[in-house]
Formats: C-alpha cells, sequence, structure tokens
C-alpha cells in the first residue's frame, strides 16, 4: 500500500496528467445507471425520470482543466437534455454544461440557438438566465451533431471561464464567464427532467491547485523529449524506496521503482492535452 501511495503522490504532480473514469460512478442521484458493452467500449447508462439526475465520482475533486466525454441523448422535444456537471457539492449545487440534442438541427433558428448550455445551481437556472441574459449562456452549435448520435464534448475549465467545443472543433460552441466563484468539487454525468442519458470515454485533465502541489521530493524536467519525475524519500527511512517516472513520448512510458537496491519496472500511459 505504500508502494502504491508513492507511486500515486508522483503522479499527481503532473498538472495536466489525464485520469479516465473505467469504474461507474459510485454515487447516483434520482436515477438508476447501468453499465453496458457498446461497439467494444464501456458504455454508462442513466434512465428517465421526472427531476434532474447526476452520476458522481466525489473522491474526484476537479479544479481547473478539461473534461472530455462522450455522450448521446435523444431526438424527442423536451425529453433530452444530456451533459457534465463539475464543481458539485451535493445533488443541487454544481456547475452543469448540458445539451438539448432534440435542438441541435431544428429548422426554428430560435429552437437551434438552445443546443448548449450553462448552469450554476442553485442560483444560476436555465430559465432564470435566458429571461435576464438571452443569448449568453446557451447558443447554437455549427455543425449541428446528429440529434440520435454520438457526439464528443471537450469542456475547458478555467478559473473564471467555461468554453464548450464539440466534436472536436476548433472553436468553442459556447464561452461563458463563470457564475461561481467555488474552486472545485465532484464530476459527474448529469440529465434533465425526464432524459435518460448515454456516456463514454470520460477524461478528466486537471491543471487545478491540489493536483499541482508537488509530492515531498522533487518533480523535474529532464530532456525536451522526456519527463522524469523522482521521488526520494530520507535514506534513513525503513524498506528504502526511490521512484522514476520517465515518459519518452505522450502516449506511454515506463515506472520504475528501486527497493533495498532491486529495480523492478511497469508500463503506463498517459494522453496528452
Amino acid at each position: 500500500m505504500r508502494r502504491l501511495a508513492l507511486a500515486s503522490a508522483i503522479l499527481l504532480a503532473v498538472s495536466t496528467a489525464a485520469t479516465a473514469q473505467s469504474g461507474p460512478p459510485p454515487r447516483v442521484h434520482n436515477r438508476t445507471l447501468s453499465v453496458v458493452t457498446e461497439g467494444g467500449r464501456q458504455v454508462f447508462r442513466l434512465d428517465a425520470r421526472d427531476g434532474d439526475g447526476v452520476a458522481w465520482w466525489p473522491d474526484t475533486a476537479f479544479t481547473t482543466g478539461t473534461i472530455d466525454v462522450d455522450i448521446r441523448g435523444r431526438n424527442v422535444p423536451q425529453g433530452s437534455f444530456v451533459g457534465v456537471a463539475f464543481h458539485g457539492v451535493d445533488e443541487k449545487t454544481a456547475e452543469v454544461v448540458y445539451f438539448r440534442p432534440f435542438n441541435f438541427a431544428a429548422e426554428d433558428p430560435a429552437r437551434r440557438a438552445h443546443a448548449v448550455q450553462y448552469v450554476s445551481h442553485p442560483a444560476h437556472p436555465w430559465p432564470v438566465l435566458r429571461e435576464q441574459h438571452p443569448g449568453v449562456y446557451e447558443k447554437a452549435i455549427d455543425p449541428p451533431p446528429s440529434p440520435d448520435g454520438w457526439f464528443h464534448a471537450t469542456i475547458q475549465v478555467d478559473a473564471d471561464t467555461v468554453r464548450v467545443f464539440v466534436d472536436r472543433a476548433a472553436t468553442a460552441a459556447l464561452e461563458v464567464k463563470r457564475l461561481t466563484d467555488r474552486p472545485g468539487g465532484w464530476v459527474g454525468f448529469w440529465v434533465g427532467n425526464t432524459s435518460p442519458g448515454d456516456f463514454a470515454n470520460l477524461r478528466i485533465a486537471s491543471k487545478g491547485a491540489a493536483a499541482a502541489e508537488p509530492a515531498p521530493g522533487t518533480a523535474k524536467l529532464a530532456a525536451a523529449d522526456a519527463l522524469t519525475f523522482e521521488f526520494d524519500p530520507p535514506s534513513d527511512t525503513p524498506n528504502h524506496l526511490a521512484f522514476v517516472v520517465t515518459v519518452r513520448d505522450a502516449l506511454t512510458g515506463t515506472l520504475t521503482q528501486t527497493r533495498d537496491g532491486q529495480v523492478r519496472k511497469g508500463r503506463v500511459a498517459f494522453t496528452k492535452h
């Protein structure tokens, strides 16, 4: 356990490290969560019920950075609100970026302009924002994704700004000023009133203070094509441990552990953002 904790501490020193949420969210509110395999990938599915629903990873503390996820709703008017909640505190307190797939390709321009939405619950729900700030916190998506199909969302969160990119577009579909100064919180899947939703390939790349805090020891940049992070406890520590993580390219690397002179190696994987 101590070896694992030390290795985790080193990896947390990388402010842009990406974490893939492969296990199901452990805390689900007002929905039933099922996990299915579709097209060779794991899909998290929330059913349809009255009221909003959310599936949280409460042990994932997100501050600033990027959230990537594949989402699928349905082309049912007023019956598909699907997105991501972040900086969550509980089931009713969070920032949310969500989509209305039934508006993606609507003939009415006013409906298309309501395709992607930012809210900050509970103080700033969508009716208040639409009335007080029309056209600011919700926008159209151009080109629009298929209303019934999968689409990819990239949500970039800074200290005061949220940007939303759809299907890896170069231009943000939505860019807004955040409506809370809460520094961080939970991340989860979110669905609105009467809505089901499918989610896959969630990846979180945190650049927040919690992730950037170096573990005791040193974190240093080596050559341009290699990143090396070292953790070296005091030499009088029982069962003295030393770790080195070297990333030779942006995707894969080798974790080397030295314990009392014996070297052990294991593979690690990273994603560049």
